[in-house]
């Protein structure tokens, strides 16, 4: 089925073609085939759109004057408008993503449930009366910060950037939205969605592009004031140096090597089903990918079978044409880096229990096969970097302190998962790592009420729960001399 949807740029209300025309294309990852042609945006473009967005957020503008209960309103007409196109937006991140319908799915109801936990904040965002000495009246007010640049990536394009949107524009914030050049075609329903709830022109702009031109020109623009961006490690680092030019704030929530910790009383059954949900959902591309699996040298073996039954029998293929459960990694670039990755692992001395390469049976799509290795040690490249690819790292480990110190041992601290039945060996361990999210006989989870965001070079701030609200909100000291 051939895309129907939006193609244009969103700036200021208008869907309007780029700058000199620019078009770029998108590749269905299933089929090896061209899905879509749409706008591609310049930096005169994002100009634009960050103009729009300034103008939106004036304090004399309707946006900014809203009563914030009306606010909440047009968040939840933005979240009836995205479930009124959830089967045409599924179909779309399906297509140009490569991931599951099953999938999909999953990911449009979190985006509901998002703007709709947001749609509650509006109204209970307060400041404080502080006591001060004196015949004083001190008190703080929390404004929004202004502009919000959301720089979404590839591997959940539409759920990331629902992620941040709904937040900063609950907090009265206005926003300009560059989605992957990869996998841009569902925000562009995040337009439809504002303009079919009837939000103020300029305060949803969305503007696919280059990350080398469009993503830079937003994030070093001067009247951008604060900055989300969700993606590698490496590029987030260079979005942080951007920034800091004009002093803009960020959010980063960057790359991820989560261990699962399986200790010999944990119900291994349900461990094994976990630790395979947590590295083959989404063919392993996640930033929050439970790539490392610990396990007490007594059960190794029994958990290792077990993984390696679960990876055998994962159907692959899109789920548009087909039953499959597994979908392609992203691009053709994107599967060889998994896949050198493999033979990296082979070359270092791991072994491969079961996949390791392209599935035999798929002529066309960037298919990687679900890998697990054996005999890996904490040292070797597999279990260090982040591969973003279904590709499991089992190592052993003899007790508690151990596996707590090899899962430590990672430049990254997103999420890990423990699999346990005594509650005193979950807390002691959930307590000793130095990672921002720990899951316990369950892997992975996150909702929209709960904080995401990482330790060490995982990131920076904190998207969801009420830690997003002070991520775009400022504080202003207001005192009052009674005297």
């Amino acid at each position: 089925m051939s895309y129907t949807g939006p193609t244009d740029l969103y700036i200021n209300g208008d869907w309007i073609a780029a700058d000199g025309n620019q078009t770029f294309t998108t590749e269905d990852p299933a089929t090896e085939e061209t899905y879509a042609e749409l706008a591609e945006a310049s930096e005169e473009d994002v100009d634009r759109a960050v103009e729009a967005a300034f103008d939106a957020v004036d304090r004399d503008s309707e946006w900014r004057s809203l009563d914030p209960r009306e606010r909440g309103s047009y968040l939840d007409a933005m979240a009836d408008a995205i479930e009124d196109r959830k089967d045409e937006i599924v179909r779309v991140e399906s297509r140009d993503n490569g991931k599951t319908p099953f999938e999909a799915t999953l990911d449009v109801d979190m985006v509901i449930d998002t703007f709709r936990y947001y749609a509650g904040w509006t109204d209970k965002i307060e400041g404080d009366e502080v006591p001060v000495p004196g015949d004083r009246l001190n008190y703080t007010v929390r404004e929004p910060v202004g502009v919000t640049g959301h720089v979404i990536p590839w591997n959940y394009p539409f759920q990331l950037a629902g992620r941040s949107l709904a937040p900063a524009l609950a907090c009265g914030n206005t926003a300009v939205l560059k989605p992957s050049s990869t996998t841009p075609l569902s925000a562009l329903y995040y337009a439809l969605a504002a303009d079919e709830a009837g939000i103020p022109d300029g305060v949803v702009n969305v503007v696919p592009g280059r990350g080398s031109t469009a993503g830079n020109r937003l994030v070093e623009h001067p009247d951008v004031d604060h900055i989300a961006f969700t993606g590698s490690t490496g590029v987030g680092k260079g979005v942080m140096e951007r920034a800091s030019q004009n002093v803009t704030g960020v959010t980063l929530e960057l790359g991820g090597k989560g261990p699962n910790i399986v200790y010999p009383d944990a119900d291994l059954d349900a461990a094994a089903a976990g630790c395979h949900y947590g590295i083959f959902m989404n063919a392993g591309q996640m930033c929050w990918a439970g790539s490392r699996l610990l396990v007490h040298e007594s059960v190794h073996d029994e958990v290792v079978d077990r993984v390696v039954e679960r990876a055998e029998a994962i159907p692959l293929g899109s789920g548009i044409d087909d039953d499959g459960q597994m979908g392609p990694t992203v691009s053709e670039s994107h599967q060889q880096e998994v896949l050198d990755y493999i033979e990296t692992g082979k070359a270092e001395g791991a072994t491969v229990a079961t996949g390791g390469g392209v599935p035999a049976n798929k002529d066309t799509g960037y298919f990687v096969e679900p890998t697990v290795f054996t005999d890996v040690t904490n040292d070797m490249t597999i279990a260090q970097e982040e591969i973003f690819g279904p590709v499991l790292s089992v190592i052993e480990f003899s007790d508690q302190e151990e596996a707590i110190e090899i899962a430590n041992d990672s430049p990254y601290g997103l999420m890990a998962g423990i699999w346990t039945n005594d509650l005193k060996t979950a807390h002691q361990t959930a307590e000793y790592l130095d990672y921002g999210m720990v899951s316990i006989n369950e892997y992975p989870v996150t909702q929209p009420q709960t904080p995401f965001g990482g330790f060490k070079q995982s990131g920076y701030g904190r998207e969801q729960g009420t830690e997003a609200l002070q991520e775009y909100t400022q504080t202003k000291n207001v005192n009052v001399n009674l005297e």
